[in-house]
């Protein structure tokens, strides 16, 4: 039997091993952009339930821990691969709703519902990915089950299941094939579901020593968490230096409050010195003190105390809703302090950091949402994604009726907002969105963050890559070589409008010769050049 204590210990231990694995997954991606991409956007995804079942009593049910455990892995999903995730656990917590334990039936049911929601929520799933992984293995483990079987050994089953389908899937998928890797989807989940055996076995797997850091991506400033909170205890106190003590130099009280804490401040003035420090030993801090003088105005405060505090305050206020001034309101994602800028230019009301490399969270979405001045929002992904976590979010928002507009491309999204029209109904609206997208040719251009093969083509690490739309088309060496070839092919229906979006990574000088190619190779095109500023994508191109 799994109890509630024990589904915790499994969520925790495959957290912690998908963490400590996930560049090794992200390697396994066979898209050759930079996008840190699967491994690390499973590893937030489940980190959110982690974090959320460490605190959870030992004495819950099964049924509540998994149901605690989907809650948070739904507003933490970031990316489909950790949308993908939350629903299979999504799934796993019907079927143990209200169960005090679960034995090994009870495990297959729920793992069962896990792959049905999963699927559901994919418009066209692809075979070879870790909807296979988890599908076939479930329904091995279905038929296994049939038999008198331990919870144990259910797992121990269905993990082998799970790598067995793993292996085959370079056979489902050419891409897979060709670059010799497996699954990373696939990866993931079989290693979040080998954390989990370890635990129940007993051998919970531990967070590696080094964890590399991995930033949030979210629309405010509260991404701080407990545990990052290297040092616990605020303290502040006045040193009154008496005679006998000014022989002591007071940087030397500095150097010392500095080996034991950081945000430090230590500032004699005549016959006193302020000082401040964040550190585990307030009492090493005071004594080290008292060798100077006296000390006064003495103030110890729990950092952590008063950060569990401030978040039990804000739980209890609930998430902040902006009061509907209007009827329309967008949400856009975007990564660029210039396309953010013209994002607002055109009406949108709140800017989610986020695209390649940078997946916002379910939550992070449902926050932008609930920040937007509107009874209707429209949602602008921006890229293929994020549009499920949008979709996500959609679900969870109950204070705004929410509308995803499936856009892949920033310029997609610029488009999408010129066919607005305030007198329109929704539906009319999206429709004429939707008209405005089909629209706009997009381009980018990036760069290989690692060797690969990708449709037949081999590509070298740091080579020049030519998206058509979110499709790798050109491999270059030379900008101007790559940007005439995106532009030919752009432009062979034509284009009258033309927009450059150059990144952070791109002079306005060479940005400016860019221009200058394409207005001659399209005379007759309006060519206008912006700073985008955005990351990962040295230009970004729209033609309509």
């Amino acid at each position: 039997m799994i109890t509630g204590k024990q589904y915790c210990e499994m969520v925790i231990s495959g957290c912690n091993h998908i963490s400590n694995q996930k560049a090794a997954i992200n390697a396994l991606n066979v898209f050759p952009v930079p996008d840190g991409d699967t491994g690390t956007n499973m590893s937030l995804t489940i980190s959110a339930a982690s974090k959320e079942l460490k605190a959870l009593s030992d004495q819950c049910t099964v049924g509540e821990a998994s149901d605690r455990a989907a809650g948070a892995m739904l507003k933490g999903a970031r990316g489909n691969s950790g949308v993908i995730l939350s629903l299979l656990f999504r799934g796993i917590s019907k079927g143990l709703k209200g169960k005090e334990t679960a034995d090994a039936k009870d495990l297959a049911a729920a793992l069962d519902l896990g792959v049905k929601a999963a699927y559901r929520a994919v418009m066209k799933p692809t075979e070879g990915t870790v909807l296979t992984v988890s599908r076939v293995a479930c329904e091995r483990l279905l038929r296994y089950v049939e038999s008198s079987v331990s919870a144990v050994e259910a797992l121990e089953y269905y993990v082998n299941e799970a790598n067995n389908v793993l292996a085959e899937t370079p056979e489902m998928l050419p891409q897979l094939k060709q670059a010799g890797v497996v699954d990373a989807g696939g990866k993931g989940f079989a290693v979040v579901m080998e954390g989990a055996l370890s635990a129940l076995k007993g051998q919970p797997i531990e967070p590696a020593e080094v964890v590399e850091a991995v930033e949030d991506t979210i629309v405010d400033d509260v991404a701080l968490r407990e545990e990052d909170i290297k040092f616990a205890y605020c303290t502040e106190y006045i040193v009154t230096v008496d005679e006998t003590a000014k022989k002591h130099n007071p940087a030397e009280l500095r150097s010392y409050l500095e080996s034991i804490g950081d945000s430090v401040v230590c500032v004699p003035d005549n016959d006193i010195i302020k000082v401040h420090v964040h550190t585990n030993h307030p009492g090493k801090a005071i004594e080290e003190a008292i060798r100077y003088g006296m000390l006064v105005n003495l103030k110890i405060d729990n950092m952590k105390e008063e950060f569990r505090a401030r978040q039990k305050e804000e739980a209890a206020k609930g998430p902040v809703i902006a009061e509907n001034e209007k009827r329309y309101g967008f949400v856009s994602v975007v990564a660029g302090a210039g396309l953010a800028d013209l994002c607002r230019e055109l009406g949108v009301d709140t800017v989610v950091e986020g695209g390649q490399t940078m997946n916002p969270s379910t939550a992070d979405i449902l926050a932008a949402v609930n920040a937007t001045p509107s009874e209707i929002v429209f949602v602008l992904p921006n890229n293929k994604n994020i549009i499920m976590a949008a979709e996500q979010a959609k679900e969870l928002s109950t204070a705004k009726q929410v509308i995803v507009i499936p856009t892949k491309t920033v310029p997609q999204g610029i488009s999408a907002m010129l066919g607005f029209d305030e007198s329109m109904e929704p539906q009319e609206i999206q429709e004429a969105m939707a008209g405005q997208i089909e629209m706009v040719k997009t381009a980018q251009v990036t760069y290989a963050a690692r060797d690969s093969v990708y449709d037949d083509q081999e590509i070298k690490e740091g080579q020049l890559l030519g998206l058509m739309e979110t499709k790798v088309t050109f491999v270059e060496d030379e900008m101007q070589t790559l940007v005439g070839k995106l532009f030919e092919q752009l432009t062979q229906e034509g284009g009258s409008y033309i927009n450059i979006y150059y990144g952070e990574d791109v002079t306005e000088e060479d940005a400016m010769k860019v221009q200058e190619q394409v207005q001659a190779m399209v005379p007759d095109a309006e060519v206008i050049c912006l700073a985008g500023g955005q990351p990962v994508y040295h230009y970004i191109f729209s033609v309509e």
